[in-house]
């Protein structure tokens, strides 16, 4: 077998559908298989996906063992010959899975590949691409001053801000969002650390595979979704488990004496999050779910089902039906349009990707596959508060 997908599910059953369509469609030429690990989750996921997708291998565990073992269960029953962890809030396009395989074949040191993530908004993800962290460069980013000097090699140096975000670099640390790798070089080193309960875990493989030999990529022609911490609360078991995870990597890898400046820049980082989601909490009440309006874009199937949906949560819509796989946004009055849902199916994901990219945060972009049971979105859109549509 070519490819194994290992995607870690908690909570997230709307994202995983949608997400798994997706990845059926870019596996359409590749012998692969998809391994779902979910971690007791308690939204009735289990039911859900397997009803709807009964070819994929689903695995339910009795409790929450966090990211890495899961992801460790699934890299113990994968076949094929490249692993692909993927996060379940993702949307990938047609092409991304097939040009990533084809990147690791032509490049026999390359040990790992990642690709150029936007939120669901359009925005640039700088986890995309990372160094290895360090006190200075925890330093610039805590005082700010990394967002002044976005693109300096020096000031913006963990978020690699000098590299340009569309071309194919050598990188040091790619997402576990998306981490495309050979299964021979992650048995070898035993897949993600378990020390690790979430967060942290990819920077540490990262570092595993250059030290075994070998170089990572990142892909900046290669566009994904995706939403980003839909699992995860920006809480303080957030704070706790992103900062306590680069105290371990810390440990865990850097000398005594760097190690401390770095924990004490880390600690601050910490402090420093915590204040702002306080703040943010404070300052954004919830807002009530009203009735909206959206456009539909697609072909006529696939609006019929999306409309099913909205009607059944009170929301009204428009319709625009594309015969073809792209979007054409003279078709759509963008100046009265705020909630743009791409009904897929002809229509083709790359092309709406590359739609969300061109048109960052002037839309609320919505996703459907063509009859699945839920529409989804940015949680932080701007246009209208965070609902999951379904039936």
């Amino acid at each position: 077998m070519q490819l194994s997908i290992i995607i870690v599910s908690y909570n997230v059953r709307y994202y995983l559908e949608q997400c798994l369509h997706s990845v059926l469609v870019a596996c359409k030429n590749i012998e692969a298989e998809i391994i779902v690990v979910d971690n007791n989750s308690e939204d009735k996921t289990a039911e859900y996906i397997q009803l709807k997708f009964p070819a994929i291998i689903f695995i339910g565990q009795l409790n929450n063992s966090g990211f890495a073992k899961a992801n460790n269960i699934g890299l113990n029953i994968a076949k094929g010959e490249f692993i692909l962890y993927l996060n379940p809030d993702t949307i990938v396009s047609e092409n991304v899975l097939a040009n990533g395989i084809s990147f690791l074949n032509e490049h026999k040191q390359a040990g790992a590949v990642g690709v150029n993530m936007i939120d669901g908004n359009g925005n640039f993800l700088p986890e995309s691409k990372r160094a290895f962290p360090s006190a200075a460069a925890s330093f610039w980013k805590l005082t700010g001053i990394a967002k002044l000097f976005p693109h300096s090699s020096i000031f913006n140096k963990y978020a690699l801000g000098n590299l340009n975000e569309s071309k194919v670099h050598e990188v040091d640390v790619l997402s576990g969002a998306f981490f495309l790798s050979r299964k021979e070089i992650l048995k070898k080193l035993n897949g993600f650390d378990k020390d690790f309960f979430m967060y942290g875990e990819d920077i540490d493989l990262s570092y595993r595979i250059q030290k075994a030999g070998y170089k990572n990529y990142y892909l900046g022609n290669n566009l994904i979704i995706h939403f980003k911490g839909e699992s995860t609360k920006k809480d303080k078991v957030f704070v706790k488990n992103f900062y306590g995870a680069m105290k371990i990597f810390v440990d865990k890898h850097y000398k005594k004496f760097s190690a401390l400046f770095l924990k004490i820049a880390i600690s601050g980082g910490a402090f420093v999050s915590e204040v702002r989601n306080k703040s943010k909490q404070s300052s954004n009440p919830t807002k009530k779910n009203e009735r909206t309006s959206f456009v539909l874009c697609g072909d006529e199937d696939a609006i019929k089902s999306a409309a099913a949906i909205l009607l059944a949560n009170n929301h009204s819509y428009n319709s625009v039906v594309i015969n073809n796989s792209s979007i054409n946004p003279e078709l759509i009055n963008l100046s009265s349009a705020s909630n743009i849902v791409f009904c897929l199916y002809h229509l083709t994901y790359s092309n709406c990707i590359q739609f969300v990219q061109n048109n960052k945060n002037k839309f609320a972009c919505y996703w459907h596959f063509k009859d699945s049971g839920s529409i989804i979105s940015a949680s932080n859109s701007s246009a209208i508060p965070q609902i999951h549509f379904s039936i």
